[in-house]
């Protein structure tokens, strides 16, 4: 566009590469701060974008935090054959809370809670939310959202042995050993009342 003898750009709006930027802002200030420290502020400098193009991508911190967390793809983890379900979650789980214990949705959850009850039940709900979708892809039944919120506190009772108390047994297994023994329990979790 020709104005007054000055050129001016075109305005490029690419919704879904700002929404990638806010993620990626997301998740580094998420691993440097913890969820109850980090503010949207904060995410949208680094992303280079308003504040409210970030509330108007993710309308709460818990929302973005789990798109967040989410995307690094638990849906891909939970498709497939349901006997080798239980170990593919258990499997994604151990990986994601031995890798970056910053940026883990229960650790979050687990130390969120201590600071701000309202903020620890926002985020609770969205992860609720979030999980009862994937699930529900490849679970029957009506009772997938009461599986899924047992296995979410069999999870965060694990990132609370393991990452906040640091102690006990569960804190001393290795990854290998954890994986068996979380299998085993998301199998009752999750397919266990189908033997009944």
């Amino acid at each position: 566009m020709y104005i007054s003898g000055v050129t001016k750009a075109k305005r490029v709006r690419d919704p879904e590469a700002k929404r990638a930027a806010i993620l990626a802002a997301a998740r580094s200030v998420f691993a440097e701060h913890g969820y109850d420290k980090a503010t949207i502020r904060q995410i949208a400098e680094r992303a280079a974008v308003t504040h409210g193009l970030v509330v108007l991508h993710f309308s709460t911190k818990a929302q973005l935090f789990v798109a967040a967390v989410r995307s690094q793809d638990i849906a891909a983890k939970v498709a497939g054959d349901i006997e080798g379900l239980p170990e593919r979650v258990a499997r994604a789980y151990v990986e994601r809370i031995t890798s970056a214990t910053a940026c883990n949705p229960f650790v979050a959850l687990v130390r969120g809670a201590a600071a701000d009850q309202d903020d620890a039940k926002s985020l609770l709900r969205a992860m609720r939310d979030s999980s009862v979708d994937i699930y529900c892809g490849v679970l029957d039944g009506e009772d997938v959202p009461q599986r899924v919120e047992l296995l979410a506190s069999l999870f965060m009772g694990v990132a609370f042995s393991r990452h906040v108390l640091a102690d006990g047994p569960i804190a001393a297994m290795t990854p290998d050993e954890l994986t068996r023994y979380l299998t085993c329990a998301i199998r009752a979790i999750l397919l266990g009342h189908d033997n009944v």
